[in-house]
């Protein structure tokens, strides 16, 4: 195991340690505002540094301008389809789950109810079971497809069957979470949006969180609230909410400040009565078709 010294030699910096051969860091130069690319090798004895400058301008870098044109390019593509109900889900659950069932059967009834344009990651998984069940009501759908998932179905970066004009794929993680947020913004009390977190792993955490914590900090659904929708199917965040109720004990969040955030969901049924109560509009469920069917038998034999 070796130990490194670190010091400062002006705009240089030193490093012993016994188990370096060639390392290359950064030093930035305060006088001009430039990062130097500084070169370190050891001998088998004793410390040795050599320092090759090269002055990285930042100006130079194409990183951030490219971030910003993909981001732009997630807005004009949020402009054409429209903005509607986003999806998060895991991109591992196939048409053997339970839950790509569940999830099918929910993007088909949601775009039904609200009549908007449902968008996802256009991956994988329950992705797939929440675009093929608004393709099946036949209404748009969208997607910001990352160049690889956790359970990638494609060496490419081409979706395998919706249209290229209706998904893009990111080069960049920021610029699909700006699209995925953006297409969820309600600009005029007409629109009907909504986020629905189905079950997932990490991915489908990190944005869940993210967008959570935008829209406690009202930068999401400050004007016109967003409803957002946690997709509890067979307890799957139940651990994850008694989690959140100990952060309430612990006094990390305030109480009911998370429970006040999103609409918990046990089944379809709960989130489509929940969709069709925020948005005012008529939802016909299980019990209310049967005593219409029931109805209208009786006024027949009548």
């Amino acid at each position: 195991m070796g130990f490194a010294m670190a010091n400062s030699l002006g705009s240089c910096v030193s490093f012993r340690n016994s188990n370096i051969v060639t390392r290359n860091l950064q030093s930035f130069n305060e006088r001009n505002g430039h990062f130097k690319l500084v070169k370190l090798k050891k001998p088998r004895g004793g410390v040795q540094i050599s320092c090759q400058s090269k002055l990285i301008d930042f100006d130079e870098r194409t990183s951030p301008n490219e971030v910003r044109k993909e981001i732009e390019r997630c807005y004009e593509l949020i402009r054409r389809l429209g903005r509607g109900v986003i999806y998060l889900g895991s991109s591992r659950m196939g048409p053997d789950h339970p839950h790509y069932v569940q999830a099918l059967e929910l993007g088909r009834e949601i775009a039904n109810l609200l009549d908007c344009t449902s968008w996802s990651g256009a991956g994988p998984g329950l992705m797939d079971a929440a675009t093929k069940g608004a393709l099946q009501a036949g209404k748009p759908v969208g997607g910001f497809k990352i160049s690889k998932e956790a359970g990638q179905w494609t060496a490419t970066n081409f979706h395998p069957y919706l249209p290229s004009e209706t998904y893009l794929t990111c080069r960049f993680f920021s610029a699909r979470k700006h699209g995925l947020v953006d297409a969820a913004m309600r600009n005029r009390s007409s629109d009907r949006t909504a986020v629905v977190a189905l079950p997932g792993g990490l991915g489908t955490l990190d944005e869940i969180f993210e967008i959570l914590a935008l829209i406690q900090l009202e930068r999401i659904g400050s004007e016109l609230p967003v409803p957002f929708l946690l997709m509890n199917y067979d307890g799957f965040y139940s651990k994850l909410l008694n989690f959140l109720g100990d952060c309430e004990s612990w006094g990390t969040v305030a109480e009911g400040e998370v429970a006040s955030l999103w609409e918990v969901c046990n089944n379809n049924k709960d989130a489509l009565t929940y969709l069709a109560e925020f948005y005012n509009l008529h939802f016909n469920n299980e019990a209310e078709q049967e005593n219409e069917i029931t109805t209208a038998q009786g006024r027949v034999a009548g």
